[in-house]
């Protein structure tokens, strides 16, 4: 999308249902094996009671929001703030939504406000990301 286009308010999101299988190779990829995503006797005993997915690994999906939807090809990550604010387990749909909150345009950096929500419209992240569009070629 060019940052013509993009106007104050304009929306996005895409849907996931997160898998065992997510979690796993996700911990292989990132080396992250934290025993409350891998272990299921472990996490049996936290405050969870069963394994829960990475924070990150559901960030990861305001990423491909971003990247593919809103601002989509162009758009170059300049940063992210997170807050997490719910588990999400094994089979739960998870939406990303992005948001245009704010244009700056000598800079051509865009604000949006970053949600993720479950299936039963649970908020698990918020945050905002910040975005600056390149020129397409």
């Amino acid at each position: 999308m060019n940052y013509e286009e993009i106007k104050i308010g304009d929306s996005a999101t895409i849907s996931k249902t997160v898998t065992v299988h997510d979690v796993e190779t996700f911990a292989g990829v990132t080396g992250d094996f934290n025993p409350l995503h891998i272990n299921a006797e472990y996490a049996k005993n936290s405050r969870f009671k069963e394994r829960i997915a990475h924070g990150i690994l559901t960030a990861g999906f305001i990423s491909t929001v971003l990247g593919t939807k809103l601002p989509g090809e162009g758009g170059l990550y300049l940063g992210q703030n997170l807050k997490f604010t719910a588990p999400v387990k094994f089979g739960d749909t998870v939406t990303a939504k992005a948001t245009v909150t704010e244009k700056r345009d000598d800079k051509r950096i865009v604000k949006l406000h970053t949600v993720v929500t479950n299936q039963n419209g649970k908020t698990v992240i918020d945050g905002e990301a910040v975005m600056m569009i390149m020129e397409k070629k």
